[in-house]
């Protein structure tokens, strides 16, 4: 804004000085010739009374005499009789003169001056306009860094305060600028300041009393279901269903206290060095017995023994989704990958299908988006989960679909916990 305020400015500037300065500079030249030209008319016509008074007290008159009072002239005199006195040598034919006339008592008188020498006049003049010119120019472009100095910076300082905002500190700055507009786009941003952090006090309270209220009925879940699993009279069957219950009411429980603590805009601080390979096994084995339902199957490849930055229950959950995702949409073999990245860790989730349509594929995150029956919030989800622990999901391959969970390396969490130490408080 700033350079375009300066480019603005110069331009108006370089405009009306050209519209002035042109016409100016015509009529200085035009000027010029014109008081030359009547200078050598006054000076003929006294040449011509001098003339004739010298031959009426029948002074001596000679060239020389006329050269001294008239220096830098070319003068022709012609007298009564016919004789002709020059004065300052005749003018060059070659060279462009100025010239004036003037006559009396049948005396005639012509001048000549060189028109370089009012040429030359004309240039330190126009020269003189020039500078001035280039003066105001800069003159210009002075104020003008000036002026969009004092407008840019109050908009520089309200970026800041709107990102400020966006990132969740809600504090007004109360500063004003002294330009009513700005100062005016201030105030809007100090009372939706206020607004924003009544939002989040209410999203906070929110957060907490939805936690004690949902806590409690998964905790009693748990309880019933592991008394459920003590009293079976046939613990085969019912041991098996009932430890998997067990499990998806713990993560359940998990991803609730996730979520939440995504609502209260905070961490849930459970992000450890976890292996990889303890938490895909988990869910192959939960999630193999159902794809074998639908004749399909689910296996593991990749680098054994890999270490990710992660929460366990929120990657369980991430994978779970994508197994979800790979069983309502896709179809085949679902292969489950890992490998290390560059600075990460990745887990790859791929299937056989035809992959995601061309026009969902850069919106296939965004929430409420599905390419089926689904409610388009699995994959919004899992990639806010992923998100919490510093991680990220992206779409690896459309078709067919693979999508890749990049996960921290343990080292780059110690090195960061090591710069929170040195650093200063």
């Amino acid at each position: 804004m700033r350079r375009r305020l300066l480019l603005s400015t110069l331009a108006v500037a370089v405009v009306a000085i050209l519209l002035l300065g042109i016409p100016l500079a015509f009529a200085t030249r035009k000027l010029i010739y014109e008081e030359a030209g009547q200078a050598l008319n006054r000076e003929a016509v006294s040449i011509v009374g001098g003339v004739g008074y010298s031959l009426q007290t029948r002074q001596p008159l000679t060239g020389d005499k006329i050269a001294q009072e008239y220096p830098g002239r070319d003068i022709v005199i012609t007298l009564p009789d016919g004789r002709t006195i020059v004065a300052g040598g005749r003018p060059d034919a070659s060279e462009r003169m100025l010239t004036a006339a003037a006559s009396g008592g049948n005396v005639r008188v012509r001048v000549y001056r060189p028109a370089a020498e009012v040429q030359d006049e004309s240039l330190r003049l126009l020269a003189l306009i020039g500078s001035l010119a280039l003066f105001g120019v800069a003159v210009t472009v002075g104020l003008a860094m000036f002026q969009a100095r004092k407008l840019t910076l109050p908009l520089i300082d309200l970026a800041e305060t709107a990102d400020r905002l966006g990132t969740g500190n809600a504090r007004p700055r109360r500063r004003r600028y002294g330009i009513p507009e700005v100062d005016r786009v201030a105030e809007v941003l100090d009372r939706s300041a206020v607004r924003i952090a009544d939002l989040l006090a209410a999203s906070r309270e929110f957060a907490s009393d939805a936690s004690h209220q949902l806590r409690t009925p998964l905790t009693a879940l748990s309880m019933r279901l592991e008394e459920m699993i003590d009293a079976a009279d046939y613990p085969d069957v019912v041991r098996e269903e009932g430890v998997a219950a067990v499990a998806q009411a713990e993560r359940l429980v998990a991803v609730v206290e996730q979520l939440l603590a995504r609502a209260r805009h905070d961490r849930t601080g459970g992000a450890v060095a976890s292996p990889v390979d303890d938490i895909i096994a988990q869910q192959v084995e939960e999630w193999r017995p159902i794809f074998r339902r639908d004749g399909r199957d689910v296996r593991m490849t990749g680098e054994q023994g890999l270490v990710g930055v992660t929460n366990p229950e929120g990657l369980s959950q991430i994978v779970a989704t994508l197994l979800d995702n790979s069983l309502m949409h896709g179809s085949g073999t679902v292969t489950i990958n890992t490998k290390p990245g560059a600075g990460s860790v990745v887990v790859e989730v791929g299937d056989e299908g035809a992959g995601i349509a061309p026009e969902l594929e850069p919106r296939i995150f965004e929430r409420s988006v599905s390419g089926g029956k689904g409610t388009g919030l699995g994959l919004y989800l899992a990639r806010s989960l992923a998100a919490v622990d510093g991680g990220r999901l992206e779409l690896v391959q459309a078709r067919p679909a693979v999508f890749g969970v990049f996960l921290r390396q343990a080292t780059d969490a110690r090195l960061a916990s090591e710069r929170v130490v040195i650093g200063p408080a």
